[in-house]
């Protein structure tokens, strides 16, 4: 099994063991215990609040109904004390958004503790189990021997699976973009229909050339494209987004205009439009599907920002799209962003906002109800000072 992580078990008296298979970065389990249809949800919740993984054996919808109803414990508010020494209500914005990732980490701990069994061409050896293969494929590469991998995953490989097989239509460039595992999917199209929308720098017509720091699924490359930039860099540095964005811009009938190169931020020379759509909110991904949305102390913007005046020909522009839930949430302040763009040597040209239209701007169940009910994503236009 080389230098893979392994999942080490006793069953039928004997020691076995397989690859262990964690998109999140998680461990293997140092207890592992066989579970199948007699298991009682609140016994397999039990079991799995004290980290103990439960191996399946039994019937695969049962195995879903048991991850539904482990969901649904782990979802229970907790009984308050009658009297408490400290207060238990969050006393910041921050704070706030700290419990939340907190309790959100918990819980896919305990749900991530139901795993199954995968044979070594990803074929689930389990009654009424679905033919996920092509998924895992897409998502893990060709199978290597037998793994074991939470089902909480497995279903998400799943989802990942629906959505490259069917797309999302994006009205702005006139097609559908196909987004890979892991990469991170243009739902929210409000950014989209930004870049869709601001005026494009005068100095086109004589430069018509145009970078996409960090493209993921190649979206935003393909709405350049698609308003006549003749020439667009896309850059990434995760191998899964450059495949994606290579296949979505083929898809496309763009790949002959629209290069996709790996590099960290920029790649080589200058361009008229240089645009970039960051992780939004400054906080610690705890698994790599999450560095699409959670950029550590602004490390890539911050990092795109100083290095932007050196990448803009003269008179080009910048295009930096961010949601404003970091200040809602009291993780960056507006002042500190602009703090960022002065100290860069940047000024302001211009600026476009929109309020997003998701679901959970009306969900005052949720915990982070105000803040993203108050959220505005802008494009701010920049140019060198």
């Amino acid at each position: 099994m080389g230098a893979h992580p392994v999942i080490h078990w006793t069953e039928g008296g004997k020691t076995r063991s397989a690859r262990w298979r964690s998109e999140r970065g998680a461990p293997p389990a140092g207890r592992v215990v066989i579970a199948d249809d007699t298991l009682t949800a609140d016994d397999a919740y039990g079991l799995a609040c004290q980290g103990t993984a439960l191996l399946w054996r039994g019937d695969f919808q049962n195995a879903r109904q048991m991850l539904l109803a482990l969901a649904s414990r782990a979802d229970r508010q907790p009984r308050k004390p009658k009297k408490s020494a400290a207060p238990s209500m969050p006393t910041s914005p921050a704070e706030a958004f700290h419990l939340h990732r907190q309790a959100r980490s918990q819980r896919a701990r305990t749900l991530g503790t139901l795993l199954v069994p995968l044979d070594e061409d990803y074929g689930i050896p389990l009654r009424r189990a679905p033919d996920i293969r092509q998924a895992c494929t897409e998502a893990y590469g060709p199978g290597e021997g037998p793994s074991v991998a939470s089902l909480r995953e497995l279903l998400g490989l799943i989802g990942a699976h629906e959505w490259r097989t069917k797309g999302i239509e994006i009205p702005a460039i006139g097609g559908r973009i196909y987004p890979h595992y892991g990469v991170f999917a243009p739902i929210r199209r409000e950014y989209v229909d930004l870049v869709a929308r601001a005026p494009l720098p005068a100095l086109r017509s004589s430069s018509s050339l145009a970078f996409d720091i960090g493209t993921g699924t190649g979206v935003l490359a393909a709405v350049l494209a698609r308003r006549g930039i003749r020439r667009v860099v896309a850059t990434d540095r995760d191998p899964r987004a450059l495949a994606c964005a290579r296949e979505n811009l083929e898809r496309l009938g763009l790949a002959g205009q629209v290069e996709v190169v790996q590099a960290d931020l920029f790649p080589e020379g200058r361009a008229a439009l240089v645009v970039c759509n960051p992780p939004w909110v400054p906080a610690r991904p705890s698994s790599p599907i999450e560095r699409g949305i959670y950029d550590p102390e602004s490390s890539m913007l911050r990092g795109f920002l100083d290095a932007l005046p050196a990448h803009l020909e003269p008179g080009g522009e910048g295009w930096v799209i961010l949601s404003d839930l970091a200040e809602h949430l009291g993780l960056r302040p507006r002042s500190a962003l602009l703090a960022a763009f002065d100290a860069a040597r940047l000024k302001i040209v211009d600026r476009s906002d929109v309020r997003p239209k998701h679901p959970r701007v009306s969900d005052d169940t949720d915990p982070l109800h105000a803040a993203r009910a108050a959220e505005v994503t802008s494009l701010w236009r920049l140019a060198v000072r």
